[in-house]
């Protein structure tokens, strides 16, 4: 396996965020993650986006954060926004998604974010059991989906 940062709107990219996109349309019975994403957010050093590719140069998972700071949605100056986790159906239960997190968690360290952030739902247990297993806690809810009863805020400090 093979990660690389690419921007949010290569087309491996964007082809994996389709795909999450359907997943959450699937779960959620709605069109996917309304929140504002822009390339630019996940541009070094305010973020990265990272791809998983296997041995034949196929795009098999992803991930990215993006820098926050205090804003009227919930964060605190300094978090890091864990956005766009996932993996395809037929490489989850890999290890990729740990992976694909530790390389977050140590790039948004290493550019100075002090927390790690993310909202998921309560209809993806296997992303809770991830982040949960992850030192992940529960914190205050954030960001767009804030006010949604199915929103689950977790956050990790990223100072050693």
């Amino acid at each position: 396996m093979n990660i690389r940062r690419v921007s949010f709107d290569h087309p491996d990219a964007v082809k994996l965020n389709d795909a999450v996109q359907a997943e959450y349309g699937v779960r959620y019975g709605d069109g996917g993650d309304a929140t504002h994403m822009d390339p630019a957010h996940f541009e070094p050093p305010n973020g990265v986006y990272l791809i998983v590719y296997d041995e034949d140069g196929t795009p098999v998972a992803s991930g990215g954060w993006r820098a926050q700071d205090v804003n009227d949605e919930g964060n605190l100056d300094g978090d890091a926004e864990l956005k766009r986790m996932y993996v395809i159906d037929d490489m989850r239960g890999r290890g990729l998604a740990r992976r694909v997190l530790a390389a977050l968690e140590e790039d948004a360290r290493a550019a100075g974010r002090v927390r790690m952030v993310l909202e998921t739902g309560a209809k993806q247990p296997e992303a809770v059991a991830l982040y949960e297993s992850s030192g992940y806690e529960p914190c205050a809810k954030f960001g767009y989906y804030r006010f949604h009863e199915l929103s689950l805020c977790y956050a990790k400090p990223l100072n050693p």
